[in-house]
């Protein structure tokens, strides 16, 4: 076993309206890449803590559409979706992203860039979500994603404790 198994969770001081969320992951730069980019492991792992992934569909090509389905630990199933706008394998993804509640309402379209930083057998991610209406959408998606990277740093531990 390499290094430590836990991973670092570093919250930066955003610029008023964003997100920053930063992450050492013990998985190499192109394994986190895909983790992002293959629907069949985002299907695994891209959602808050105690929510339940139901579906994921990527369309990886600048324009593509981007897709996914997951239920809240009440049983209200929230869609997510949105379009990438770059994809710089395996350093950079920037996409749009859009909230659908279980009435069809659309919040307001968001922008993610996602860093992934070569650390050898270790990848330092960053997220950097803009674009927020309010402080509380802000608020949520705070722990939104900082619930989703747990999932994501806890996927990559299962998967190299099964190796």
């Amino acid at each position: 076993m390499n290094g430590p198994t836990h991973a670092t969770n570093v919250i930066a001081k955003p610029v008023a309206g964003e997100v920053v969320v930063t992450r050492d992951i013990a998985a190499p730069r192109a394994r986190v890449f895909a983790a992002w980019t293959d629907e069949r492991l985002a299907a695994r792992w891209w959602a808050p803590r105690d929510f339940t992934p139901l579906s994921c569909t990527i369309d990886l090509r600048p324009g593509g559409v981007w897709h996914r389905r997951m239920r809240a630990p009440d049983g209200t199933v929230m869609v997510k979706h949105g379009v990438y706008r770059e994809i710089v394998a395996p350093q950079r993804l920037v996409f749009t992203y859009m909230t659908e509640d279980a009435g069809g309402a659309i919040d307001r379209e968001t922008l993610v860039t996602v860093t992934f930083d070569d650390l050898g057998e270790r990848t330092r991610l960053t997220l950097r979500h803009t674009a927020f209406a309010s402080d509380e959408a802000r608020l949520d998606h705070q722990i939104g994603w900082t619930g989703c990277l747990d999932r994501c740093v806890a996927f990559f531990i299962a998967e190299r404790d099964a190796a």
